[in-house]
């Protein structure tokens, strides 16, 4: 770790951390989540310092206040408005452009951020005039009769938005395929129309999550992006000029950095939160 890097961890504004493969890695046995080493106790001393962060899961299966409490239970002492999912980027990003009507093609805990910040929600196959936006998240309900109703809306005038775009995620067991993918896939065959990414690698989710930490847009290369993913986090903090911190205990591995484009490269590579520990602690 050079000194330039140490110096933008120990001043750092604010941190911005993945939540799977990053601080915690998901139990299968009980549906939670348990602590990668050193990783509750690097959230602790940045809480000693003052420093705010905010822990963003590309994830939209569960509401964030879902995730922060089963975060909690692992040991992280970690408040529910510091949890974040693209729908809580989605939602500050709705209700800056005045969009007030959207339709959502996902669970709830796609839809539940959006109704919290009073946007209506339009059920995925529900008839409806004057849907401004479509919206599309975890969803492996998904049936035709979505497909039209989302085609149609589109058509009329709204514009195609997405928490995700990603063909696969990691799982325990192997890749698992990225249902806001396939469907914008469909939707966009159909509509010709290209889904507006809100969640990461976004340029929307990073603003979101600095405005949420009280940090304006000029804020970005004060802010410390952790993540275990070259094209989501990493990529985000790389095009917002933020300091990139890539963990080899998830997705990324220390044998493929040579491999990626200078966008989706981290400044700094670990294989442990430990490094990231001591240099809070000053050592």
């Amino acid at each position: 770790m050079n000194s330039d890097i140490l110096r933008r961890i120990r001043d750092a504004s604010g941190f911005i951390f993945d939540m799977d493969g990053t601080i915690a890695l998901g139990d299968a046995a009980s549906g939670g989540h348990q602590a990668l080493p050193y990783a509750v106790e690097m959230l602790d001393a940045l809480r000693k310092r003052s420093t705010p962060y905010r822990v963003f899961t590309n994830g939209t299966a569960k509401p964030p206040a879902s995730y922060a409490a089963s975060l909690r239970k692992a040991g992280f002492d970690v408040r529910d408005e510091e949890m974040m999912t693209p729908s809580s980027s989605a939602a500050l990003w709705f209700v800056k452009m005045g969009i007030s009507r959207v339709r959502v093609l996902g669970t709830d805990g796609v839809s539940a951020p959006l109704r919290d910040a009073g946007i209506t929600i339009i059920g995925a196959s529900e008839k409806a005039e004057g849907v401004e936006a479509v919206y599309t998240g975890w969803f492996r309900e998904f049936t035709s009769p979505d497909m039209e109703a989302a085609c149609e809306s589109i058509w009329a005038g709204a514009m195609l938005t997405t928490a995700s775009h990603f063909p696969f995620f990691a799982t325990a067991t192997g890749r698992g395929i990225g249902s806001s993918f396939a469907i914008n896939k469909m939707i966009t065959s159909l509509t010709c129309k290209q889904a507006k990414i809100l969640g990461k690698p976004s340029r929307v989710a990073f603003d979101a999550a600095a405005r949420s930490m009280g940090l304006g847009k000029s804020a970005g290369k004060g802010i410390v992006v952790v993540g275990d993913d070259p094209g989501h986090e990493m990529k985000m903090a790389n095009a917002a000029g933020a300091l990139s911190i890539g963990m080899t205990t998830g997705l990324m591995k220390a044998d493929t950095i040579g491999k990626l484009s200078a966008t989706e490269r981290p400044a700094l590579l670990l294989e442990s939160p430990n490094p990231l520990l001591a240099a809070l602690d000053g050592r």
